[in-house]
């Protein structure tokens, strides 16, 4: 991480970003494992405040390499992020805790948090508890809470989309980010997070727009432009 470069020679050594593609309840996803000690930001805009939106342009701007990257919270038509942002200790955007219409308003929601660990927190947990954050996005529903999935999911619920998500595990020092590669519902998301990959917290991202640059499985998703983009920078490049 940038901000714990004093502790790198402590850390134990950087274990390289893995994506897989898997099978959960018949559906395909993809997830990326990443370890707290890769170089893991957001992106939104370039200096002129005009929103970079796309892998692509996240790497030519910052003159930088991706090994991982994917969409990283809801957005308004303008790309600005709906909720609570944070890049590089900067707040762009303040936390949203009301309810409100579409996905993002269907209470619980949360925030991924990237500071000294990776933490998906309920919102109203965050808000207690303030913790330090290099970087944070905002987004809604959670979908699994210390443990349990969101009281509103249903096993067989008929809306179906693309969608991609963020889990951490207890000791926060991993982050597995998924993404379908088929529509699912919201409850069989959740539940890859909470029995296949078996993490107490996991946080929604988006649907539909939902979006995976993986270079090592030769894949780098591309169409509508997209919002906050968090990646792991390349270390090697």
């Amino acid at each position: 991480m940038r901000w714990l470069v004093g502790l790198c020679l402590l850390a134990s050594p950087a274990a390289a970003v893995t994506c897989k593609d898997v099978q959960h309840l018949g559906a395909s996803y993809t997830i990326c494992d990443v370890g707290v000690d890769e170089d893991l930001q957001l992106f939104l805009g370039d200096d002129d405040g005009n929103v970079l939106g796309s892998f692509r342009a996240v790497e030519n701007y910052h003159g930088l390499s991706l090994s991982f990257a994917m969409n990283a919270g809801m957005y308004h038509d303008d790309r600005s992020p709906v909720g609570h942002y944070v890049e590089d200790f900067i707040e762009q955007r303040s936390v949203m805790s009301r309810e409100g219409p579409g996905n993002f308003g269907l209470l619980p929601n949360g925030v991924f948090c990237s500071g000294e660990t990776f933490e998906v927190f309920e919102t109203l947990k965050f808000l207690e508890q303030t913790p330090l954050c290099a970087d944070a996005t905002q987004s809604g529903p959670m979908l699994v809470i210390d443990g349990e999935l969101h009281p509103r999911f249903i096993p067989n619920g008929t809306s179906k989309f693309i969608r991609n998500g963020v889990g951490t595990p207890a000791d926060g020092q991993r982050a597995y980010f998924a993404i379908s590669n088929e529509p699912v519902n919201f409850h069989d998301f959740a539940t890859l997070f909470r029995d296949h990959i078996g993490v107490p917290n996991a946080l929604y991202f988006d649907g539909k727009v939902s979006r995976l640059h993986a270079p090592q499985l030769n894949r780098s998703d591309f169409g509508w432009q997209l919002g906050p983009i968090i990646g792991v920078v390349d270390a090697d490049q």
